[in-house]
């Protein structure tokens, strides 16, 4: 028979259960934006990650979305739910978007640094 020594703490303390439950799964993605200086409308968003293999892709709305486990699929999901967006462009590591026009690109940046995470706080 093995007897261990008695525990001090319990197995799974709230503690640490809180600290687990804050952590973020996934991997973060960075992104930088940059505006058109000649067409205003459109903001190029390079991120760290590529987003499609070789391949252009085009999306019109979110009609055009084919697989949803995609992640440049996913991208013009969000994309459209959000709203204010014509157009949008993915090519390897760059997403290209046409802007609404009286809209803005606020919020953009975090939904494709989001792409990647699973689940957070």
């Amino acid at each position: 028979m093995i007897r261990r020594p008695p525990r001090s703490t319990p197995l799974y303390s709230s503690a640490a259960s809180d600290v687990y439950k804050r952590q973020i799964m996934g991997q973060p993605v960075r992104v930088s934006e940059k505006i058109s200086a000649t067409s205003p409308g459109t903001v190029r968003y390079e991120t760290n990650r590529p987003l499609t293999g070789m391949g252009h892709r085009y999306y019109r709305s979110v009609e055009d979305v084919k697989n949803v486990e995609d992640p440049a699929d996913v991208l013009a999901s969000r994309l459209f739910d959000r709203g204010g967006v014509d157009f949008l462009h993915v090519y390897g590591n760059v997403a290209t978007v046409d802007i609404t026009k009286g809209h803005d690109s606020k919020g953009i940046v975090e939904i494709v640094t989001s792409l990647f995470t699973h689940y957070g706080e």
